[in-house]
């Protein structure tokens, strides 16, 4: 087994990428990578290793989500996620699109909206996706795909 602090090094951008995406502010998600991490150390005697240790802090990051959100109601999921483009014409085109996909996704039910968050800013494996939403891989893959035919229709409109 590692040791937490080359589990940090190794894990920690995904786990605050995963809590951007769905935040949509660094601040918090720098907070919230930080309580995972915590959480985290606290609680590796119960890691069994049935999963990777990717999903078992994207399950504790989730986790520490949402106890953030029911102690802060207030805040809304992620809204805008920065995009990285050559001049200011393309970012604010990019944005704009950007804003109406991250809308559409959230009008989807919650927990396709988890899928295509994990799937898409969380840069999860299907199979860590089922993993983490106690699911399998191949329920992950269909809800993804059937959610991304929905935001496609959507977006046509």
């Amino acid at each position: 087994m590692q040791s937490m602090d080359e589990i940090y090094r190794e894990h920690a951008q995904t786990v605050y990428r995963y809590l951007l995406s769905r935040t949509g502010d660094p601040g918090i998600a720098e907070e919230l990578t930080q309580e995972t991490f915590f959480l985290a150390v606290k609680g590796i005697g119960r890691f069994d290793g049935s999963c990777r240790i990717t999903t078992w802090l994207i399950a504790i990051a989730k986790n520490a989500l949402s106890s953030w959100r029911r102690k802060n109601p207030d805040t809304e999921p992620l809204e805008n996620v920065a995009a990285g483009t050559s001049s200011a014409e393309e970012a604010v085109t990019a944005e704009e699109g950007r804003t109406e996909i991250l809308k559409a996704i959230r009008t989807l039910p919650e927990e396709t909206r988890e899928v295509m968050y994990m799937r898409l800013l969380g840069d999860l494996s299907f199979r860590q996706i089922g993993e983490i939403m106690q699911r399998t891989e191949n329920w992950a893959r269909v809800t993804y795909f059937r959610g991304r035919e929905k935001l496609k229709k959507e977006l046509e409109r």
